[in-house]
This record gives structure tokens, C-alpha cells and sequence, in this order.
């Protein structure tokens, strides 16, 4: 199972004030992942990744605040569930989902805010960019 809230949605899973949320977000993570026994893969300019098994929490390092816009999470949950019927685990598909959303966020964002169908159509060019990294081990 991979839950994607925000902020808020994960503040009335809680049962806390959004505002306690955004305090502490790795707390909440991780609080979200043990008591629903699923990776939790909460949003924002700095996506956090936790799997119910309390370990390390993955961070997204290719976050933009340009994402938060109308139907932006929508793409994500998208991106992440493909993924996830592809055979990924949820804490594998939730970060890999993540890092691409960020990316393509980035790529159709030019400095201003990105609608969905934007970051949607640039996932291909995420991928292509990520596809397209030397290996290290080469």
C-alpha cells in the first residue's frame, strides 16, 4: 500500500493541526507509516518516503515548490502507480515516482508554477534525463 497525502490530509489522518505537520514532517512520516502499516510517501517542496518497517526515511532531492498546483499530486499518484504495477515495491515506486514528479516539475516549470498536464508531458523527458545518466559502476 503507498499513501500520497499532503500536509493537511496527513494532519486529519493524525488527527493534529496541519501546522503540527509541517513542524515535524519526518515524525509525521513516519508516524503515518507505522499506524496505517504502509509506505507513506508525504508531499511538499521536500517529499518524504517511509515504509511501515521503521526504516530509513528517503528524501526527494528533486523537489520545486512549482509543483503545488491544482492536480499536480494527482500526476504523482499516477506516476507512482504505474510504477507500482510495474513490479516496484511501494517505498521503491513512491521514491522513484517522487524523483521523476520532481524532475518533470522542474523541466516544465521555466520559473513559474507548472500545471499537471504540463508535468505530465514532460515525464518522458524525466525519464529520458534519468535513462540517460553514465552508471557509476561503468
Amino acid at each position: 500500500t503507498l499513501m500520497t497525502p499532503h500536509a493537511g490530509e496527513a494532519a486529519a489522518l493524525l488527527g493534529v493541526a496541519r501546522e503540527e505537520v509541517e513542524a515535524a514532517r519526518l515524525s509525521a512520516v513516519r508516524e503515518l507509516a507505522a499506524a496505517y502499516r504502509a509506505t507513506v510517501l508525504l508531499k511538499g517542496s521536500t517529499t518524504l518516503v517511509a515504509g511501515p518497517d521503521g526504516g530509513p526515511v528517503r528524501v526527494n532531492p528533486t523537489g520545486t515548490p512549482y509543483l503545488a498546483t491544482a492536480g499536480s499530486g494527482d500526476v504523482l499518484s499516477g506516476l507512482a502507480g504505474s510504477l507500482l504495477a510495474a513490479g516496484l515495491s511501494p517505498l521503491d515506486a513512491g521514491s522513484a515516482g517522487a524523483y521523476l514528479h520532481g524532475l518533470a516539475g522542474r523541466f516544465a516549470s521555466a520559473g513559474a508554477p507548472a500545471g499537471a498536464h504540463d508535468v505530465a508531458a514532460a515525464i518522458p523527458d524525466a525519464w529520458r534525463d534519468v535513462r540517460d545518466v553514465p552508471d557509476a559502476r561503468d
